[in-house]
């Protein structure tokens, strides 16, 4: 008996559109018991997707690991390959799920780096970002997302690593929220350009959440509706459960209780709701198990017992969880004098910021007093002290062949070392006080707002994290370095905007110099070219490294790493 060809142009046209219920329907026609061995493998996968996107991700674990094997069977290692991405993807989604996922992570990119792969490796990069975000390793994500960013030629892969590593700053350390917003809003635009609705939903969730940890919940509100206002097809009610979530616990810390409520019933419903669809398909998957009448029969009306129980259970906790959230907004009410009475403290506290801001702002008029005061004592070494001993230098050199004074030639000799001390002195006491009196980001800064003063480029300066003071010789070093990459922008890129980022982690520093100028090809550029010959050189006498992305009419990203020794 021949097996029957499977027809999949139905499933693909509803399956393409994402339209994925009809898919599903689609699928369901299809007699299994009549197909050969390789249509089977692809229904399977096929059936694992569609129930993914439909947030059933226990019955998708379980149809592509027949998949997998299938396809084992017949030695496609290729179907092999991406039946692995699909369950890395479905375990993501279901977390209570046995798995061995450094395994599968490893034959993924196994295969991407021996057949050159670089769709799939981008992909396996994703997700080994995922897997150090999952064990809180910061560094070692960002090191993978970044990696994304110089290797990519799709746009879609840039703006999901911005987004990545965004949500590395938001996630793993809370406290460092500027970081997230900054990667998560370059993202946007490309997401726009791409019309990627279901990452565009995730970014703005992204941000909400970032302005959430900064307290800014009106900010959040903001962002939260304008991601609930993009209709979706991919995991759309797993979604809007987070929305609806995220929408009450902000409404709720303006005090906004009525919205609060209106959202977190929402947020229940919804939550409801995917169980009910996950119990539905179970309930028709059984069914087809049965061929006996008689047992099919007995079978459902278990399953209808069951399904009774269920709903009784789900009123029921729906109802504890309005009576609790009630209970919950009456005590927000008795407290509300008890708020009122904080944020009128909180009004003292930030009166205490602007004195202290104050207090700021004259120390660094006396900052600018004092160097003033240094100018003119070293002009007055120069003239008194320094000058006097050049003149009685000459004096002696008047004398050198007299016979009255034998000795002329080494008194001048003493007095020309004496003269060399001084300058000396005066040289090391200037190089160690522009960067020790004033440190590595106040220098920066006075040196990028002078370069901005003329209206010719705006450089913005971002160091949400270079907290502490370095060794002053390396924070002099990369003063000359950042110095020298501003004056090549200046020079040659033809840029209106630049930015320069330092993050400062435990055990490294991160600097990124980005400019919005006319681009270079990194294929072309002369290791004695603008000035790079004296920048590699401080960075390799600093251990560190230096990498270049450039494209030409998009700018120029320049990265550098340095290592700091404890």
């Amino acid at each position: 008996m021949f097996a029957q060809k499977v027809d999949f142009d139905d499933f693909y046209l509803f399956y393409e559109s994402e339209n994925f219920k009809e898919s599903l329907l689609e699928l369901n026609k299809i007699d299994t018991a009549k197909i050969s061995k390789n249509d089977m493998a692809h229904w399977c996968f096929y059936y694992a997707d569609t129930q993914s996107n439909l947030d059933q991700q226990g019955i998708a674990h379980k149809y592509i690991l027949k998949a997998e094997k299938i396809f084992n069977s017949l030695n496609k290692l290729s179907d092999v390959i991406d039946s692995k991405f699909l369950r890395l993807s479905i375990i993501c989604h279901q977390n209570s799920l046995d798995y061995d996922q450094q395994s599968v992570i490893n034959d993924i990119l196994s295969y991407a780096e021996k057949n050159n792969d670089s769709i799939r490796l981008m992909k396996i990069y994703f997700q080994i970002g995922h897997t150090f975000v999952d064990n809180d390793n910061k560094e070692k994500a960002n090191y993978y997302y970044r990696t994304i960013l110089k290797k990519t030629k799709k746009s879609i892969d840039t703006a999901q690593a911005y987004m990545n590593i965004g949500s590395v700053f938001s996630t793993i350390e809370p406290t460092n929220q500027d970081s997230a917003l900054y990667y998560a809003k370059k993202a946007v635009p490309i997401l726009i350009k791409e019309n990627n609705l279901e990452s565009l939903t995730a970014d703005y969730n992204n941000q909400a959440e970032a302005y959430y940890y900064k307290k800014k919940y009106r900010k959040a509100i903001q962002y939260l509706l304008k991601a609930d206002s993009i209709n979706i097809n991919k995991n759309d009610k797993k979604t809007r459960v987070i929305l609806y979530e995220n929408l009450a616990k902000n409404y709720d810390s303006i005090g906004d209780y009525e919205f609060a409520t209106y959202y977190y019933r929402d947020w229940i419903k919804l939550a409801d709701s995917i169980n009910d669809l996950e119990q539905d398909i179970a309930i028709a998957k059984e069914r087809e198990r049965y061929q006996n009448a008689e047992l099919r029969a007995e079978n459902l009306e278990e399953k209808a017992n069951t399904s009774k129980k269920n709903t009784q259970l789900i009123i029921s906790l729906s109802i504890l969880a309005l009576v609790i959230i009630s209970a919950y907004l009456l005590q927000k009410n008795t407290r509300k004098k008890q708020l009122l009475a904080e944020q009128a403290k909180d009004l003292e506290v930030q009166k205490v910021a602007n004195l202290l801001k104050e207090q700021e702002l004259a120390s660094i008029d006396a900052m600018i007093e004092g160097q003033e005061k240094e100018r003119k004592r070293i002009a007055e070494d120069l003239h008194d002290d320094l000058g006097a001993l050049m003149a009685t230098i000459n004096l002696h050199l008047e004398n050198v062949g007299s016979k009255n004074s034998p000795n002329a030639l080494d008194k001048t000799k003493t007095l020309l070392n004496e003269a060399y001390e001084k300058i000396r002195n005066m040289s090391h006491v200037k190089n160690a006080g522009v960067i020790a009196n004033e440190g590595l980001l106040r220098a920066i800064q006075n040196m990028t707002s002078k370069i901005s003063s003329a209206n010719k480029i705006d450089i913005e300066v971002i160091a949400p994290e270079l907290k502490n003071r370095l060794e002053n010789s390396l924070e002099l070093s990369l003063f000359r370095t950042i110095q020298e990459l501003l004056t090549n922008i200046i020079k040659h890129a033809e840029a209106t905007k630049a930015t320069i980022q330092l993050t400062q982690f435990n055990e490294s520093l991160n600097i990124i110099v980005e400019d919005n100028g006319k681009g270079l090809e990194t294929s072309k550029i002369k290791e004695n070219g603008i000035g790079l010959s004296n920048i590699k050189k401080r960075i390799t006498h600093l251990d560190g490294t230096l990498s270049i992305d450039s494209t030409l009419g998009r700018g120029t990203t320049i990265l550098i790493d340095i290592p700091l020794k404890s």
